[in-house]
């Protein structure tokens, strides 16, 4: 933690020495925008990558910055004002400040939708207007969000030049949207989240840096995310998606978003490498898209951590795997890469159908029926352990099947009134299960409910004496719930509880049921 605030601090050192101002952002992101909208599946996601993304190379300090996930219209006023105090604050101590205000999610009919609750668009941008910072920028990435900037300057185009005024200190508005006042934003599942987002994103890591001096501008991100998205929705079902701006600004130039030079890891592809665009892939989704042209270094910001690397040719692609560590800025090497079939593709494209995932969990469970006669004499509680193999995103998003297996046992007695008879009580269950999934914002709290079916085969063996061993199997049917932590990408911790139902008829028809409560350990492939 010590060394990320160090970098942060760099961050914020650099960005104060480029543009002379104190940056602060109030990042939103809401999936839900009511009963009368579906949800969406990437805003909260797009958002966490905006303020990561600020709060490294974009020089925002992290105590600075807000960010809103899934909340509602008091919590982004409240939000909204806990920000602009803070620049109030800066500008009567002398700093020169701006603030950034982003907004992923749902909008119509002029309003932002957070949830069941409303945020009129024209208050943000009255808001923005009036706030204390000497520039404001806001950033809108939803359907119609053109709206904002169609009452005045609304321009749909690739680019916009900045007013340059001699020893005149840069001030103004400058407000950015997805889309304009009459067309859908759109999100991908190949990418993880909007076309928008994902470009702006892509661009302030390094790709948008047209002069090569390692800094992002603003008209450079507008301009490659217009571009990007553009291109990349001009053959959608809903057609092609143009970003908007607004601008009131004067001054100094452009103003500076990211410092390729503060970010301590990345990917630098050399000026020797092959031209094209390469794209950084993390688990089937793309990060990053570097475009190189010949004879020219590019350099993109990207953490720790493992991705593939792909450069689509003609007839084949150029694909390897490169490790970035922690403080590293690692050039590619081409020679590591190596020609791959399209149907090697990490991301086969853009599709609105989940990729399924696999886990696969060991777990310990205690399992007792809730009838007292027969836990005392014919199925005591017993402990289990197990192994189970899960396909999430199964048939649809968030739908998990799951097949389990379990074996466990302990010791027992027969209680009659002439005779104590001790046995030991053995099992073995094969289940599957079919359950849904409610992942939290954060993404890493993760309720379940379901169903199970399971085939059980319990056995007692009488210990010194002459009764033969007693089998019994049958199939019982169940519910499940619970929840899984997801400490990483990779790695879960799962508290789970089942209910069971099951018939036993060896001597009488006996309804019966029993309970089970499990923890256990996952890992995602």
């Amino acid at each position: 933690m010590a060394m990320c605030g160090l970098f942060a601090s760099r961050a914020r050192q650099t960005a104060l020495a480029a543009t002379g101002h104190r940056r602060f952002a109030l990042v939103v992101g809401n999936n839900s925008g009511g009963d009368d909208t579906r949800p969406l599946l990437y805003a909260t996601q797009d958002a966490r990558r905006i303020h990561s993304l600020l709060t490294g190379a974009g020089g925002v300090h992290p105590d600075d910055a807000i960010l809103l996930l899934d909340g509602t219209s008091d919590e982004f006023w409240r939000a909204l004002g806990a920000v602009e105090a803070k620049v109030a604050h800066a500008g009567q101590a002398g700093e020169r400040t701006a603030l950034v205000v982003y907004y992923s999610g749902h909008a119509k009919d002029g309003v932002l939708r957070l949830g069941r609750t409303h945020v009129p668009m024209a208050d943000v941008k009255a808001h923005l207007t009036a706030a204390p910072a000497d520039v404001r920028i806001g950033i809108f990435d939803s359907c119609r969000s053109g709206v904002v900037t169609r009452t005045k300057g609304a321009r749909r185009a690739p680019a916009f030049e900045v007013e340059a005024n001699s020893g005149a200190e840069t001030r103004g508005v400058v407000i950015l949207t997805s889309s304009g006042f009459d067309e859908d934003s759109q999100e991908a599942d190949s990418i993880g989240g909007s076309y928008f987002s994902h470009h702006l994103v892509s661009g302030l890591r390094g790709d948008a840096d047209r002069s090569g001096d390692k800094r992002v501008t603003l008209s450079e991100a507008y301009a490659y995310a217009y571009a990007h998205t553009v291109a990349d929705t001009a053959d959608s079902a809903a057609g092609a998606q143009h970003p908007t701006f607004s601008y009131d600004l004067k001054g100094n130039g452009d103003l500076v978003l990211t410092d390729m030079g503060s970010w301590r890891e990345g990917l630098v592809v050399p000026a020797a490498a092959p031209a094209g665009t390469y794209f950084v892939v993390d688990k089937d989704v793309i990060v990053a898209e570097i475009v190189k042209t010949t004879n020219v270094e590019r350099q993109i910001a990207v953490g720790p951590g493992r991705y593939m690397i792909k450069r689509r040719l003609a007839d084949r692609l150029r694909i390897g795997e490169v490790r970035i560590s922690s403080g590293q800025l690692l050039s590619l090497d081409e020679t590591t890469l190596h020609d791959a079939p399209f149907s090697d593709d990490p991301v086969k494209g853009i599709s609105r159908e989940p990729t399924s995932r696999f886990s696969l969990g060991v777990a310990g469970s205690l399992q007792a029926f809730f009838d007292a006669p027969t836990r005392d004499g014919l199925f005591p509680p017993a402990g289990l352990v197990g192994a189970e193999l899960l396909v999430r995103d199964f048939f649809r998003r968030n739908w998990v099947w799951g097949a389990d297996l379990a074996f466990g046992g302990t010791r027992g007695t027969l209680l009659r009134p002439t005779i104590t008879l001790p046995f030991r009580f053995s099992e073995v269950a094969l289940g599957s299960s079919l359950f849904a999934e409610w992942p939290s914002a954060s993404g890493r709290v993760v309720p379940f409910f379901g169903a199970r079916v399971a085939f059980m085969f319990m056995s007692r063996t009488f210990e010194g004496s002459a009764i033969p061993a007693q089998t019994f199997s049958t199939f019982s049917p169940g519910l499940l719930g619970g929840g899984r932590y997801r400490f990483s990408d990779g790695v879960s911790a799962v508290a789970r509880a089942r209910v069971h139902y099951l018939l036993y008829n060896i001597d009488e028809n006996r309804s019966l049921g029993y309970w089970e409560l499990a923890l256990a350990m996952a890992y995602e492939f």
